[in-house]
Order: structure tokens, then C-alpha cells, then sequence
């Protein structure tokens, strides 16, 4: 299950008279712990930023999946919720949960929300969608990992284990 980490960022960004404002953003970023979500935020925006930044806020989200449409660039913070039956008990239970999608508008976030979930198992609800100041999301991506990883002869660990076994 993937974490997601929500990161505040400060700097100056010049608006169209040429001056200098403070502004923050936000960010979303797919890491393992709050130190490799921080290394990618100032990884990803010191290309993008000019100048100085600093990352303000860093905290895990409630966010549990995103879905990307390369058509729009707003973000929407989906509430879905569904019920789901104990085992044991056999009483169901209301299980909350909150996703993120781009859309253009709040009704193509619901259809793109419902698309999205269409294989679910469960019926669910759609009970509220907001925009979200999320500026843009950072999935984690398994290339960069290799690329930094130094020249030798490294193998897979199950190839390792066989030998071992």
C-alpha cells in the first residue's frame, strides 16, 4: 500500500508586473518515509524552481489512491465510502476512504471517480468532492531507484536465495 505524504512548499515567484511574491503551494508526494518524501520534493521542484524554496510542512495524507487524466490539471479530494462485512461479527462496517483526481470540473471528477472504481467489488458512494490545493502529484517511480544505484554485479535477491537453498 502506498504512502502519500503532503508537502507545503514556500517561495518567491514573480507575478505579471514583474515582482516578487511569497506564495506556498502544495504538493503530493509517493515515498516510504518523510525523509525520501522531502529528498523528492527538493529533488523534483530545484529544476523547476527558481531561487530559494523551503519545504514548510511535510505530513502523511489520508489520501489512498490518485487517479491521473492527462487532460486536466485540477486536482479533486474525493470522499468515497462503501460498506464492508466483518468476518467474524458478520456486522458491516462504513469504511471511509479519500482519493484524488484531475478533472476539469467537479461533475467530470465524479464520472472519472466512478469510472476509476467501476471494478470495485462493493457499491460505494460518492458523498463529496472538493477541489484540492494540490499543485501536483509525485508518484513513486522505480527507474529513478536503478539509475542511482552504483556500477556491479547485482542480482535479483530470489536468484540469490536459489543458489543459497
Amino acid at each position: 500500500m502506498r504512502t502519500w505524504f503532503l508537502c507545503k512548499v514556500k517561495y518567491a515567484k514573480e507575478n505579471e508586473e514583474g515582482l516578487l511574491k511569497n506564495i506556498s503551494e502544495q504538493y503530493l508526494v509517493d515515498a516510504v518515509s518523510f525523509t525520501e518524501a522531502e529528498a523528492i520534493i527538493y529533488d523534483r521542484l530545484g529544476s523547476q524552481i527558481r531561487g530559494d524554496f523551503q519545504v514548510t510542512s511535510l505530513s502523511k495524507s489520508n489520501i489512498v489512491d490518485v487517479f491521473f487524466f492527462e487532460d486536466a490539471d485540477i486536482w479533486y479530494k474525493c470522499k468515497v465510502s462503501y460498506l464492508v462485512s466483518d468476518g467474524e461479527s458478520g456486522k458491516e462496517k462504513k469504511v471511509t476512504q479519500y482519493m484524488i483526481v484531475t478533472a476539469s470540473d467537479v461533475k467530470e471528477a465524479y464520472d472519472r471517480i466512478q469510472e476509476s472504481l467501476s471494478n470495485m467489488l462493493v457499491s460505494f458512494r460518492v458523498p463529496d468532492i472538493v477541489e484540492s490545493p494540490i499543485v501536483e502529484v509525485f508518484p513513486y517511480e522505480k527507474d529513478e531507484l536503478a539509475e542511482q544505484l552504483p556500477e556491479g554485479n547485482f542480482k535479483p535477491l530470489s536468484e540469490v536465495q536459489e543458489t543459497e537453498d
